[in-house]
């Protein structure tokens, strides 16, 4: 077998590392003593079954405390892929034939199956625990989506069981309930039949047509635009033109007091055919006299993707348009602009797309998230709310505090406190303070292990969706495959674990007598690492699978369990079919390569002596093949995901010494000639995503298969960096990219990258953090935007249009406006976003002294003559502004 370490003195080093936790200390026991040990220990020989603590457990603590399995805390029985059940206090094990007893089978758990064999209530086994059941997979894939129907149908049968339900994860299928005692728990006859049916629903049709009734109006009014009143102005237009107010009752209202449109029919029509739009609440946005260009034109910007929703109460108004059929080839859609829509509405060739208040996307294409190939062209304007903010709601939609902190300012918390290089930067005639995170590789393991902590604080937040657990956990695994490929092992004075079977039996060990480590040994112990990690990110998947085989098939279950690297499970899984032989070539499986020539070699001179192959079953061939390194001829008629394909390459095909940039290389090879699965990301692994996504395999890939990319080439510039950070390289969010800005800003500090052109990732993050209000840390993203020469005055505009586009926003939150002026944004710059907007609101006095403190004295004076002095003139307080 392939020892973790990958070399043969390491190996020695951990067998002695056992030998020596294993006496040290004890004495050498009687017979006597022994033989009363072995008789107070349970029995357990079944495979796939497993107790928690183990014997080898049971039996150290029975040596050291006489008595113990006759109070065994918490003991629980399991079978990997089926479930478990945890007995609550202490258990009197003693004995126990535990395979006999505890029976799991497809979705249910017998305990004591002859009732004349049963003990009384709270004896043996026959007591109150808690059982975990393990759902079939394809169960779980036809109700993704409808977690609320199925916890209610399994609610249900525990009810009817008289059992009590705890839980339901629909992204694990762990199905965890309460028992008094036992009998038989699970799913009975037509329980699975019953589940199934529930996918059928009839849809309501009022569902499907939702009522316009809240949704927002556009006003194309003039007088609004030229900042004028429009009640006041249509009130003298019906006095100077009286012969005009027949001509506004053209627009209806229908039965449900909805307005629509009649569509005008020739340019003579061109009058005003909207009823007169609500006297809208004065706003700083927009400003008008604020303009995007420099900083010498005193700009905001134009920027940002989200402005700030200032409660204005806009309504669409449902118009008749018209819509033509690209299938049809016609003069008109077959010219270069595809134009059809109307050149006045849209501008011309002008118009794209536009951004209105708070993540609200105006456009004349297809809807956000329509499915389908079908393109037509249309006059349509297409108005839809784009949610910057997904990954704060919780599974009902709804935006909570605790996941705006766990999911946003935790992380962003933590960043702030490592290291920071700050530097004075001077850009026109003001000065900012950028900064750059500084880590190096020896810390990593520190700083990724921290952030897998707050991604698992925030998967303990109730009521997440199975989609958001999903990423979550794509999450951690990318933060621990950063770790395994990037941190420094030479400055650590300690090997960590490796992933044997023994893990916490050596961990103390191997961490005392591995002070001093050979630089020859740090790329196989790196593999190591990298295989650990491996079979643990596949461990998912393999008892997905294990779980929806049948029982009586036991190679498949062997070959299953060999591609997630589950070797002690396959060779006892073959020896208690009685499969001696296969067990002696499993152990051997991914060692060395002599073995694996001797059983190709086989292979052949059965074929070269015409053997005939239908006497062996199907499933033995595969695992022959797959041992002899013969991986595609192994995986044939077999579909399975990429990161166990890589698995099956680097364990059974590679030489157990290959290094990790020679295996990804090779993988990348066969992903090349199109002979191994799109390394996609987790989310398309699992068909877990709602939205179909027209998915390009040559430009998008796992964000874990490019982090590979990057240990494999030493460089650091790559050209798929900008692919690499996508959202859709982890989430099916296309706008989510909180967690890729953190992982970018860490590969960057540790030197991994270097790019400077990644301001979409800075920029979406940015959307991402005004979007739920969080103004200061959207500005302290905003410092961390590299200096280029050619968009000098980026920071300073990016600094200021969410200054004043945001002034209400952070100007009512005073730690926000205190965090603001620690980062050292010039509080001229706030004092005029303040200033601009009292003005706006029509609050004079304050706005003149806003002015004041930025030093604009030209604004301050027009306000003052304007606005402000005649009032305290009568007042009797211009000298007190005078003077000042």
């Amino acid at each position: 077998m392939e020892c973790d370490v990958g070399g043969v003195s390491d190996s020695c080093i951990l067998h002695t590392c056992k030998r020596r936790r294993v006496y040290k200390g004890c004495f050498h026991p009687s017979i006597d003593i022994m033989t009363e040990t072995e008789a107070s220990l349970p029995i357990l020989n079944s495979s796939g079954y497993y107790t928690k603590p183990s014997l080898k457990e049971l039996v150290a603590r029975e040596l050291v405390e006489p008595g113990y399995c006759s109070r065994v805390p918490d003991f629980t029985v399991g079978r990997f892929g089926y479930g478990y059940v945890r007995y609550l206090n202490e258990t009197d094990v003693r004995g126990l034939r535990i395979d006999e007893i505890v029976k799991f089978h497809r979705h249910e758990i017998v305990v004591y199956s002859d009732e004349n064999d049963k003990p009384a209530v709270g004896q043996g086994l026959n007591k109150a625990a808690e059982v975990v059941l393990v759902l079939d997979s394809e169960i779980l894939k036809s109700k993704e989506g409808k977690e609320d129907v199925m916890v209610s149908k399994l609610k249900q049968i525990t009810k009817r069981q008289k059992a009590q339900f705890i839980s339901f994860d629909l992204v694990t299928g762990e199905w965890k309930f309460l028992v008094g005692h036992f009998s038989r728990f699970g799913f009975g006859d037509d329980d699975e039949e019953d589940i199934a049916m529930d996918d059928a629903e009839v849809y309501d049709v009022e569902k499907e047509s939702p009522s316009n009734t809240n949704e927002l109006e556009l006003s194309h009014s003039l007088p609004s635009h030229l900042r004028l009143d429009p009640v006041k102005m249509r009130e003298m237009r019906l006095l100077m033109f009286p012969d005009e107010e027949e001509v506004e009752d053209l627009s209806c209202k229908s039965s449900s007091g909805k307005q629509y449109v009649r569509p005008l029919q020739s340019s003579a029509q061109a009058i005003n055919h909207r009823s007169t739009p609500p006297v809208a609440r004065k706003t700083p946005f927009p400003l008008l006299e604020y303009k995007h260009g420099n900083f010498d034109s005193n700009s905001p910007g134009g920027i940002l993707m989200v402005q700030q929703h200032k409660g204005m109460p806009l309504r669409t108004i449902k118009s008749q348009g018209f819509k033509l059929d690209l299938k049809h080839e016609t003069p008109v859609s077959g010219n270069y602009a595809h134009n059809i829509v109307d050149a006045g509405l849209f501008m011309g060739k002008s118009f794209r797309v536009g951004w209105g208040p708070n993540g609200i996307l105006v456009h004349s294409g297809a809807p956000v998230g329509s499915s389908g190939n079908h393109k037509l062209l249309s006059s349509v304007v297409n108005l839809e709310k784009v949610a910057f903010d997904n990954v704060v709601r919780d599974e009902n939609k709804k935006v909570t505090e605790e996941l705006i902190d766990h999911a946003l300012v935790s992380p962003l918390n933590f960043h702030k406190g490592i290291n920071h290089v700050m530097k004075e930067v001077e850009i026109g005639p003001c000065k900012l303070t950028l900064q750059k995170l500084e880590a190096n590789r020896s810390t990593l393991s520190e700083i990724s292990h921290h952030y897998c902590d707050l991604i698992e604080r925030q998967l303990s937040v109730p009521g997440l969706s199975s989609t958001t657990r999903l990423g979550l956990t794509h999450q951690v695994m990318t933060w621990e495959l950063i770790r395994v490929l990037f941190s420094d092992r030479e400055q650590k004075g300690q090997v960590e674990s490796l992933g044997a079977d023994n893990e916490e039996d050596m961990m103390q060990d191997i961490k005392e007598i591995c002070q001093d480590v050979d630089r020859e040994a740090l790329p196989l112990m790196r593999r190591a690492e990298f295989s650990y990690w491996l079979r643990e990110s596949v461990s998912y998947h393999v008892q997905n699978q294990i779980s929806s085989l049948n029982d009586s098939d036991y190679l498949q279950h062997i070959f299953v369990l060999l591609t997630g690297r589950q070797l002690d499970e396959a060779v006892q899984l073959a020896v208690s079919k009685g499969d001696v032989r296969l067990a002696c070539l499993l152990s051997q499986a991914g060692g060395s390569t002599v073995n694996r020539s001797d059983i190709a070699r086989q292979l052949d001179i059965w074929r070269n002596k015409g053997l005939d192959f239908s006497f062996i079953e199907k499933d033995r061939l595969r695992l022959y093949e797959l041992l002899a390194g013969n991986i595609h001829d192994a995986l044939h008629d077999v579909k399975i995901d990429w990161r166990r394909f890589l698995g099956l390459l680097m364990w059974y095909k590679l030489p157990p010494n290959t290094s990790l940039p020679i295996a990804f290389q090779t993988y990348k090879h066969f992903v090349d000639e199109g002979t191994a699965p799109y390394p996609v990301p987790l989310f398309i692994d699992e068909g877990t995503s709602e939205e179909v996504i027209s998915w390009n395999t040559d430009n998008h890939f796992d964000i874990s298969f490019y982090l590979m990319l990057l240990h494999a080439n030493k460089e650091t510039k790559f050209s798929f960096l900008k692919a690499m950070f996508s959202a859709f390289s982890s989430t099916p969010d296309p706008l989510d990219y909180h967690m890729i800005w953190h992982q970018r800003a860490v590969l960057e500090a540790v030197g991994v990258i270097n790019s400077n052109d990644l301001h979409i990732l800075d920029m979406s993050f940015v959307s991402q953090l005004l979007c739920v209000g969080k103004c200061h840390w959207a500005l302290y993203v905003v410092l961390h935007l590299p200096l280029r020469e050619d968009y000098l005055y980026l920071h300073v505009n990016l600094i200021r249009e969410i200054l004043f586009q945001y002034c209400e926003t952070w100007s009512s939150d005073e730690s926000q406006q205190q965090f603001i002026e620690d980062l050292g944004i010039p509080t001229d710059w706030m004092h005029e976003a303040l200033a601009i907007y009292y003005n706006y609101n029509g609050d004079h006095s304050k706005a003149l002294d806003q002015f004041l403190q930025c030093a604009n004295w030209q604004k301050a004076h027009a306000i003052f003559i304007t606005s402000v002095a005649h009032r305290l003139f009568l007042q009797g307080k211009l000298c007190v502004y005078i003077a000042w």
